[in-house]
């Protein structure tokens, strides 16, 4: 009956202590906020910066997202054009289509008149007047060719065969883009990691500040008995809630520059006869970017506050 009794003892124990564990989270997290909202200039300007800071390097991401998205289908971006010689009949340039098909290193071939080029310049805006004053047609026949594999090579024996004027191999032009491209995400990292580290001292001197105008109850709860933990917790949450806040504004400023350009956006992919349009960030993505700004505020308060109690116990010795 005794040992049921103590057992009851230290279950009703143990969840008091988890029970005032949640409590003190619970309250943390509230009084973070409410400091936060007792303090708005202060916050609004830590809050700011942080968001600004944040929002450079997501931007940056962004843009180059939709580049990449805007540079089309790596396959199509590896065809090679083959411009027949002026005066090659339909007929000629259907027979050279058919030998090109049979070709190992050749995947697909298309072919695009001379008629059907007219057509498509007629059909563009500011041209038709330019087509209509041609005459006869002067352009040749197309063929458009995708390699099975190597382009280069593919691009340099076409080149070779009779009746044909001239290729033009965009390979090179994809693989400069791919290096910009790899460039920027290089140049989107470093400035994520300086802009962090930024954010970073921003959320630690604001906690640092929070931290000496609370010097006194902090060393009263230290006389008391509290722990490390329980003295960083309410920092850590203020810390947390800032970077929230930041990654939250970082996110709406760059939604409203994406509503800004999508339409001006639109009409320029238009008249180049792309329908590509502006994409922002998806859920996951967002919500990745949220999560990292907080957890940016809580590293940045956690450093300050664990220098500050080892600087107390330190004097304290």
């Amino acid at each position: 009956m005794n040992a049921n009794t103590a057992a009851r003892a230290d279950a009703v124990r143990a969840r008091s202590r988890l029970g005032g564990w949640l409590d003190h989270h619970v309250y943390s997290f509230v009084a973070s906020l409410g400091r936060m909202l007792g303090k708005p200039w202060a916050t609004g300007l830590t809050v700011g910066v942080m968001a600004i800071a944040l929002a450079l390097p997501l931007g940056l991401w962004a843009v180059l997202s939709n580049l990449a998205q805007f540079t089309g289908d790596v396959q199509q971006s590896r065809q090679v054009s083959v411009y027949l010689q002026p005066g090659r009949t339909l007929q000629q340039a259907s027979e050279m289509a058919a030998a090109l098909r049979l070709r190992r290193d050749v995947a697909a071939v298309e072919m695009r008149s001379a008629d059907e080029g007219l057509r498509e310049l007629r059909a563009q805006g500011g041209f038709s007047d330019a087509a209509e004053a041609l005459g006869e047609n002067p352009l040749p026949h197309l063929l458009r060719l995708t390699p099975r594999g190597d382009d280069a090579l593919l691009a340099r024996e076409v080149a070779t065969l009779p009746g044909v004027d001239a290729v033009q191999q965009d390979a090179a032009w994809r693989q400069r883009l791919d290096r910009w491209l790899t460039l920027g995400e290089r140049i989107a990292w470093v400035l994520a990691v300086l802009l962090g580290l930024g954010a970073l001292l921003v959320v630690g001197n604001t906690v640092r500040l929070d931290i000496q105008s609370r010097r006194e109850e902090i060393e009263v709860l230290q006389l008391l008995g509290a722990t490390g933990g329980f003295i960083r917790r309410p920092f850590l949450y203020l810390g947390a809630c800032y970077g929230l806040l930041a990654g939250a504004i970082a996110l709406a400023l760059l939604t409203a520059a994406d509503v800004a350009l999508a339409e001006p956006v639109a009409r320029l992919a238009q008249s180049y006869g792309s329908a590509f349009r502006l994409q922002g960030f998806d859920a996951l993505r967002a919500t990745v970017a949220v999560l990292g700004a907080g957890a940016i505020g809580w590293l940045g308060a956690g450093l300050v506050t664990g220098h500050y109690l080892r600087q107390t116990r330190s004097t304290g010795d």
